[in-house]
């Protein structure tokens, strides 16, 4: 991974609190060492709690809001995982609709673990093949998607392509993975 992502801008889609740590620095560090420029979006400007597992870890800072997200500005989404980050992502109604309009245009979301309960909430897995944190296969199916237990799955059917993980423990293919759906 070198220049893959060179001059493109990497959304990274969380909460203010909640998110699993390693799901938002390892594909962070991902996009730098691509040559992208990952930027850190949530509901509120500021301080973003990363916890590891149910311990508090280390504090981010969200420069950019969900209510003033712009499509335009980005190559790629990226939705880290951590149970209670997506559980309150898919609340924020500008989130929400961001990632609607977002793979309604075609473009491309990579989410790990936790992450696609936003996809769910924005009704975007409809039609396609995914992989999560083995306890949100019922909501997948139920939304219209199709659940399955891999390390990373791609998938490029249903309007816009999508990358997914189970798991911290898949994140170096799902860091591959990423790269390359963006870099594409």
């Amino acid at each position: 991974m070198a220049n893959e992502l060179s001059g493109k801008n990497i959304v990274f889609l969380v909460a203010n609190e909640g998110i699993e740590q390693v799901e938002l620095t390892r594909p962070w560090q991902a996009v730098e060492d691509a040559g992208g420029q990952p930027v850190l979006a949530a509901p509120e400007i500021g301080d973003v709690q990363a916890f590891n597992h149910l311990d508090a870890g280390d504090t981010f800072q969200a420069t950019v809001s969900t209510s003033e997200l712009n499509a335009d500005d980005y190559a790629g989404v990226v939705l880290p995982g951590g149970v209670a980050n997506p559980d309150q992502l898919r609340t924020n109604q500008p989130a929400v609709r961001f990632l609607r309009q977002w793979t309604g245009g075609g473009r491309p979301v990579a989410a790990i673990c936790h992450g696609p309960w936003t996809l769910v909430e924005a009704d975007a897995v409809r039609g396609k093949t995914l992989t999560s944190w083995p306890s949100l296969q019922t909501d997948i199916r139920n939304a219209g998607g199709e659940w399955r237990d891999e390390n990373v799955c791609r998938c490029d059917e249903a309007g816009y392509s999508l990358v997914t993980s189970r798991k911290p423990d898949d994140l170096e293919a799902f860091d591959k993975a990423l790269v390359e759906l963006f870099g594409s």
